[in-house]
């Protein structure tokens, strides 16, 4: 039945009064970030070549040529300083503007045509820029970025299977840096860490025989810690030009404050609130530039970091908790004036956002395991409360330890139909770190970054290889090896299905195929590691993650605390589906046979196989459920496609550990287009389950049977798993249904769920939305681990949120 329209307006009107800023200023600035246009600068690319043609460090090791090119565009970069913010930094010469990365991989004249034009979530192009390109930046860089010397030296079954959709590629305008800070940012100066890189070149040993190749890193380093502190200073002297300028007295003195941070940071160590946020923010900023690591970088633990200054501040008379407020706001704007790099080739099905996925921690625990949350903590879910903006993501960490009101806050956060935050399990956290080996302190500072994805902040580079399509290579395996959709034969020969005479051998011929397809992954990912280490260091990320300094190793070749990759697995709940409805249908029940079930999906359930599809999609056990039958299928899958992962030895550049995710940011829709029908009674083209999710629209039980299933899987053998569910408005309103609902995301975190994230809409509004867009411009839905405003999503994502399960109780 459909929804009556004053409950529409009611929800609509719900969502645009929670919009309010703590005062005009941020108003003001959170205005002109919002309705910024979103365009590309062209300033990186230009100087960047400009660079590279002049020859000057051509005589040089990589890693100092890299860092030479870093301190050239900190020296030259411009320095714009938006009317009234009290927060310096951007990328490019205003809001939303993004810088390109032609070293790494450079944009086509078709792509920058098609960003310009495209209709969902463009990226405006100027004719000067497009001139820059013609002229100069493609010419020069043809045959020298990272990204053709990658696609040259990984094998064509890498590309086969890349071509098919089996999985995503590595990168696309990103370098590695799945990354957070720690508390070595908030506790150093760049002078203390240039006295770390004096001590370690006068440590080092010429016998060893990575000498030179540990020197030179340690030369990069220093280059590179000098070059922010000439932005740092650069931004003091326009600063404080600025204030001899300004007539307003009040305006004059935050201009000389900020000159007088400027001076400061990050040169020393910050002392007060205001210079910590700054600090961070020249770091994030130089990390960025640098090379745009994916995701994002990230403060981290935000809360631990700053409640000391806070603390300090606000004992000693320097700081209010407006002020605080006022201050985190601001910066807030900050990060959502960095809309993320667009893609080479637009291959929009793999990530449609703007979200650059800058990721705050709320909560968790202290390093000595005492409950985290503080002061600051309640400030944060204010600040995400009143600001409402695409960007910075949030996280909270949940842990037995933490108070029940810090919950039920960001509950009622989540309520107006924001989607953030998300919710994390913590104390399934920590046991992931030390399942991985990481020290008890180390496991209890670690967090989220990106969408769900776990690692000890400031230690460790946690790098993330591409999606990994599930149900394709389940498609493969029902056709022997062959892809049906293009007749190439990308996997190997394990039986004609139609002669299988049990369900375990449909399973072992599907785990066969999924290693076999790891194996040729596993491969290209060692290669690519080796060609980011030799081709692409970041001596100034290096600079802040434990322990580059004094390992004298670059963050991409292994110089981090710890060392991880990634593979994120896509689509667990169309394959436990699809399994169930098998095992179910033609081998236990023997309600049709092998055949017809391979007929219907050749034929996409089309004529007489619809009678198939209905039998499937409603006489099936299905894993979201609370049926152990599908939710086993759900667990060994897990069980046994982590231990394929966890299987290979470290990887031979960075040593790193091999472990899996299962979340899809949107690589979901773009694997369902490759994928034709699969045994779930999903059509060809539509897209496949998302993250840990079931299939959706099939949980059909509440979310409490959709918790219990999810938590039969064992979560803590992976690096986490992303959880979508759909409310309806109404379960939000009231003290009681927050707290009921707050009690059970808690029990499902006990039984070992790692994540949960809610939509708080109805289908109603949304279809509502999709016929008069113009009207919900600042609609903002829950995607996969990120949050975006629903009108500037494809039709086909926009579909597949629609039809997720609108739960309407607890």
């Amino acid at each position: 039945m459909a929804i009556p329209c004053d409950a529409i307006e009611k929800e609509i009107q719900k969502r645009r009064s929670a919009v309010r800023p703590i005062n005009e200023r941020i108003a003001r600035l959170r205005e002109e970030s919002v309705k910024a246009q979103v365009k590309i600068s062209a300033e990186r690319a230009k100087i960047i070549t400009e660079f590279y043609k002049s020859g000057i460090a051509k005589d040089e090791s990589i890693p100092v040529q890299r860092a030479m090119a870093f301190k050239y565009l900190m020296e030259r970069v411009s320095l714009p300083v938006e009317e009234g913010q009290l927060i310096v930094g951007l990328r490019g010469t205003g809001p939303q503007e993004v810088p390109t990365y032609p070293e790494i991989c450079t944009h086509s004249m078709q792509d920058l045509e098609i960003l310009d034009s495209r209709e969902n979530m463009p990226y405006k192009v100027d004719e000067e820029t497009k001139k820059l390109y013609e002229e100069e930046i493609i010419p020069f860089w043809k045959g020298k970025t990272v990204r053709e010397e990658l696609f040259a030296s990984l094998p064509q079954e890498w590309i086969d299977a890349y071509e098919a959709g089996i999985w995503t590629e590595f990168m696309e305008q990103r370098a590695p840096g799945h990354t957070a800070g720690g508390e070595r940012i908030f506790e150093k100066g760049v002078l203390d860490i240039k006295e770390e890189i004096k001590k370690s070149m006068q440590e080092l040993n010429p016998d060893d025989p990575d000498y030179k190749e540990k020197m030179e890193e340690l030369k990069a380093m220093d280059i590179a810690a000098d070059a922010i502190l000439i932005y740092a200073q650069r931004y003091a002297e326009k600063l404080e030009k600025m204030a001899q300028e300004e007539e307003n007295p009040e305006r004059k003195k935050e201009l000389e404050e900020m000159a007088r941070i400027c001076r400061k940071v990050p040169a020393h160590a910050p002392e007060t609130f205001w210079e910590a946020l700054q600090h961070y923010w020249f770091v994030h900023v130089g990390v960025v530039y640098e090379t745009n690591p994916w995701d994002s970088f990230n403060p981290g633990r935000f809360d631990q970091h700053l409640y000391p200054f806070y603390e300090k501040d606000v004992k000693e008379g320097r700081l209010t908790r407006e002020k605080a407020k006022e201050l985190l706001e601001a910066f807030w704007v900050k990060v959502n004036n960095q809309p993320a790099v667009p893609k080479v080739g637009v291959t929009a099905e793999e990530s449609f956002t703007y979200n650059d996925f800058t990721k705050i921690n709320i909560g968790g625990l202290k390093k000595d395991g005492s409950d985290g949350v503080n002061e600051v903590s309640y400030l944060l879910l204010e600040v995400l409360d009143e600001m409402r903006t695409l960007q910075p993501n949030t996280a909270l960490l949940v842990s037995n330890k933490n108070p029940d009101r810090i919950l039920i806050k960001a509950l009622q956060v989540v309520a107006p139909g924001f989607g953030e935050p998300p919710f994390f399990n913590f104390d399934g956290v920590i046991v992931k770190m030390l399942r991985q080996g990481k020290t008890l302190e180390d496991a209890r500072t670690a967090g989220v970054s990106g969408c769900v994805e776990t690692g000890s902040f400031g230690k460790e580079a946690y790098i993330l290889t591409g999606y990994f399509n599930l149900p394709k290579i389940l498609e493969i395996t029902l056709n022997n090896g062959i892809d049906p959709q293009t007749g190439k034969k990308l996997g190997i020969e394990t039986g004609d299905p139609a002669n299988f005479k049990s369900y375990e051998e449909l399973w072992q011929a599907f785990m066969k195929q999924v290693k076999h397809f790891m194996d040729i992954k596993m491969k290209g990912n060692d290669i690519i590691e080796e060609i980011y280490s030799r081709q692409l260091p970041v001596p100034f990320l290096s600079l802040w993650i434990d322990d580059c300094v004094k390992k004298a190793k670059d963050y991409n070749s292994g110089g981090t605390r710890y060392n991880t990759q990634y593979v994120q697995l896509v689509g667990l709940g169309t394959v436990a589906f699809s399994l169930s409805s098998l095992k179910y249908h033609v081998f236990d029940e023997k309600t049709t046979s092998m055949e017809e079930f391979l007929g219907a999906l050749r034929q996409n359930f089309e004529g007489k196989y619809e009678i198939l599809r209905q039998r499937i999609l409603n006489k099936t056990p299905r894993y979201g459920e609370d049926d152990d039958y599908a939710d086993e299928i759900a667990k060994r899958l897990v069980d046994e496609v982590v231990g394929i992962i966890e299987s290979y030895p470290p990887t031979p550049v960075r040593r790193a550990s091999r472990r899996a995710y299962f979340l899809p940011t949107t690589a979901h829709v773009y694997f369902g287009k490759v994928t034709g029908a699969t045994p779930d009674g999903r059509k060809a083209g539509f897209p496949v389950s998302e993250g840990i999710s079931p299939v959706q629209g099939s949980d059909r039980r509440g979310i409490a049977a959709v918790f219990r299933s999810v938590a039969k899987c064992d979560w803590d053998k992976t690096g986490g798993a992303l959880l979508n569910q759909k409310l309806t408005p109404d379960l939000l309103e009231g003290e009681e249904n927050l707290k009921n609902l707050a009690s059970l995301i808690r029990t499902f975190f006990n039984m070992g769920g790692h994540h949960v994230q809610f939509n708080v809409v109805s289908a109603e509004l949304l279809r509502e939305a999709q016929k008069r867009p113009a009207d919900f411009q600042d609609l903002m839905v829950r995607v996969a681990g990120y949050s975006d405003y629903f009108v500037n999503l494809p039709k086909g994502l926009q579909e597949e949120i629609i039809a997720r399960t609108e739960h309407k109780e607890i």
